[in-house]
């Protein structure tokens, strides 16, 4: 078995080393190394970013496999085979990280602790009236793995949680919207808006001036899924105009983030850098190696992407 890996920007050689553990005898390089493999053609590639290249160069593959969930740029590649398996990852411990970074950001909004870090800097003891949660529900888009476990997190919380998604869900304390003809009644059963979606041309932009306008007044914005879901100027704009409260960020349209950007210095606005839910290595091998072994026996697989939506 030979198995090609292309990263971008990825130090691959733990991954391979790890691979080789769980799979032995298989012939595992690196192909970025010398846009080559010794052994010619693969027949599984582990991928993030590739470029074109690459997949006109391998033409035998038998499935590719993404080191992340969010596979838009794979996805785009011209030359990506549209007859294999495209196989992104189901969970590997991102949910958990996920569920945190989330909650944090909408228990922090809740519970004012901006305005106690304020009270702090001028030593000022104040307390502040306490808000009710039935006034705070959270909405997120899109019901995937990220998106089930996020809810349940904030349901643990006793937050009202709305989720809309291309069909309807069934999860419990969960409030179900589905498809174009419910978008609007979820916005406008929302204050808090999570955003989990795949990126794809039909969410490309999808929080703008129009969607943001359907939110509750004094609401919070949170993206965790990909910049291009986001027209900034309309963000930055119901910020300015005191419709949205603040708005936390870990995705953007350029990353790293230019330095000349708005968001960096906006005081409505917490960036952090692409860090909401990282790949852990040994819980992503494990499950590339396992479904890449599924495949080889000719088993079905979860995590195969659907190349016509886009994720």
């Amino acid at each position: 078995m030979r198995i090609a890996f292309c990263c971008t920007h990825t130090k691959v050689v733990p991954w391979m080393a790890q691979m080789a553990t769980l799979i032995p005898g298989a012939q595992i390089e690196d192909w970025s190394i010398g846009e080559s493999l010794s052994f010619g053609q693969a027949d599984y590639a582990v991928v993030w970013a590739p470029p074109a290249k690459f997949f006109a160069q391998q033409s035998a593959l038998k499935a590719v496999f993404n080191i992340g969930a969010g596979v838009d740029s794979l996805v785009n590649n011209a030359r990506l085979p549209r007859d294999i398996p495209v196989v992104r990852l189901d969970d590997a411990g991102m949910s958990v990280q996920m569920a945190e970074y989330v909650c944090h950001a909408v228990i922090r909004f809740f519970r004012e602790i901006s305005l106690y870090d304020a009270a702090q800097s001028e030593a000022r003891w104040q307390f502040l009236k306490p808000q009710r949660r039935e006034e705070f529900p959270v909405g997120i888009m899109g019901m995937g793995v990220l998106g089930v476990r996020v809810a349940q997190a904030l349901r643990s919380f006793e937050f009202p949680v709305n989720g809309w998604s291309a069909t309807q869900k069934s999860l419990a304390g969960l409030q179900s919207f589905a498809g174009l003809e419910q978008f609007s009644a979820f916005l406008q059963a929302s204050r808090v808006l999570v955003c989990l979606l795949p990126l794809t041309a039909q969410t490309e932009g999808i929080i703008n001036a129009t969607s943001l306008a359907q939110l509750q007044p004094g609401g919070l914005v949170v993206n965790v899924a990909r910049g291009g879901h986001v027209v900034d100027a309309d963000l930055i704009a119901a910020l300015d105009q005191g419709h949205l409260a603040h708005a936390v960020l870990d995705v953007f349209r350029t990353e790293p983030l230019p330095a000349d950007h708005a968001f960096w210095r906006h005081p409505k606005i917490t960036v952090t850098p692409h860090t909401s839910a990282r790949t852990l290595r040994d819980h992503s091998v494990a499950q590339i190696a396992q479904k890449l072994l599924a495949i080889e026996r000719g088993e079905a697989v979860q995590g195969i992407v659907n190349l016509q939506r886009g994720y």
